[in-house]
């Protein structure tokens, strides 16, 4: 049987090894350490911003997030409804409400328009939310300077989630240093990996040094063991910093391969009728973490889910879209606020969408199989 070809896998760059040596030969095995230190630093002056804290996932940096934003029980958080449950989640964890944004059809991402009815709304009732997720769905970044005027006209922070759009610029911004805070996520399948892992950043240092209070248990400073508020065990590894570290080494050259794939696919792809691969806002640079695409039914007559199972019978991966959170039932009843009345943009893009194989590794030899596969699935 042939090699699976695989939607998105680690790719070692080969100088990761180093640091993993050096923190067994100094016996850092430790959530805390030199790697932990520089992965943290050299993260930060990548992107650009003030101060870093490096996570056990992206996941636990939202949660810290939304804890230093003073999110508590019966709050409201309001969320990108087009991404991965685990932008959400944390809402959750401080049982707090989440409030679902539906998506604009340029940059797949929260609709600006939406948000503004949302909020505006949510002022009437004096109940604006203490945190907007703002999510960069595939690498693309959101409509920032739209969405930070909305947020910041009704004195509301951001939370920015570039879990997926690390490497990616919003006009020669880096992705996920526009909010109050930043995500990321190192997790096996994301541009760079750490196995497992996040990073919080923030131009705010002294927030970022509470997030790593907070993160190793919020021990208060004395000698014995003494905590005044609930911590959490959410420091990262010295060890899987030292992979991070290494790893960020090789991003942009990541970046340029993933970017290649989706050129290749686009060339391939787009001259069938009915074909689109998802846009890029002009004025970004999206990492192209994964290759997206829809199809439009009126000149198609291939669901999504047939074309992935064609793929699959020739041991290919394939996806499709995220489904939306307002559409699963752990959020059912939660509010929702569309892109327009006649225009829900996140269900659409679920019910076309397909996310195929932008594994870096892959070949062009592979790569053709996968284009050749959906040429004789959909023509």
């Amino acid at each position: 049987m042939t090699n699976r070809i695989l939607l998105s896998s680690p790719h070692m760059g080969g100088t990761e090894q180093k640091y993993i040596q050096e923190a067994f030969d100094t016996n850092w095995i430790a959530p805390l350490g030199a790697n932990v230190n520089g992965f943290e630093s050299e993260l930060a002056a990548y992107v650009g911003i003030n101060a870093a804290s490096a996570i056990s996932s992206g996941t636990a940096a939202i949660h810290l997030a939304l804890d230093l934003l003073g999110v508590k029980a019966g709050d409201s958080v309001f969320c990108s409804t087009l991404t991965f449950i685990a932008s959400a989640n944390p809402i959750l964890y401080l049982d707090a409400k989440p409030v679902f944004i539906d998506s604009e059809p340029i940059t797949w991402n929260m609709s600006p328009q939406a948000l503004q009815v949302a909020l505006e709304e949510a002022k009437a009732e004096d109940k604006l939310p203490k945190a907007v997720i703002v999510v960069n769905l595939y690498g693309q970044s959101a409509r920032m300077d739209e969405i930070l005027e909305i947020c910041n006209a009704y004195d509301v922070p951001i939370v920015e989630d570039a879990a997926e759009s690390l490497g990616s610029t919003y006009k020669g911004k880096k992705s996920g240093t526009f909010g109050k805070f930043g995500i990321y996520s190192f997790n096996g399948n994301k541009i760079i990996t750490t196995s497992g892992g996040g990073m919080l950043v923030s131009d705010d240092e002294e927030l970022i040094a509470r997030s790593r209070f907070l993160a190793t248990q919020a021990r208060d400073a004395a000698k014995h063991y003494q905590h005044s508020v609930v911590g959490y065990n959410y420091r990262m590894s010295n060890v899987i910093a030292g992979i991070g570290r290494g790893q960020l080494e090789v991003l942009d050259e990541r970046v340029i391969q993933k970017r290649a794939i989706f050129a290749r696919y686009e060339e391939a792809l787009t001259q069938v009728d009915g074909v689109m691969m998802m846009p890029e806002l002009e004025g970004t640079f999206s990492n192209r973490w994964l290759s997206t695409l829809t199809l439009d039914p009126n000149k198609i007559h291939v669901t999504p889910y047939e074309l992935i199972d064609a793929l699959d019978a020739k041991n290919i991966e394939a996806r499709p879209v995220w489904k939306p959170l307002h559409m699963q039932p752990l959020f059912e009843g939660c509010k929702f606020y569309a892109h327009a009345k006649d225009d829900i943009v996140s269900e659409r893009l679920f019910a076309q969408g397909i996310c195929l194989p932008s594994d870096s590794k892959m070949t062009i030899e592979e790569q053709r199989k996968v284009i050749d596969t959906i040429l004789s699935t959909i023509v």
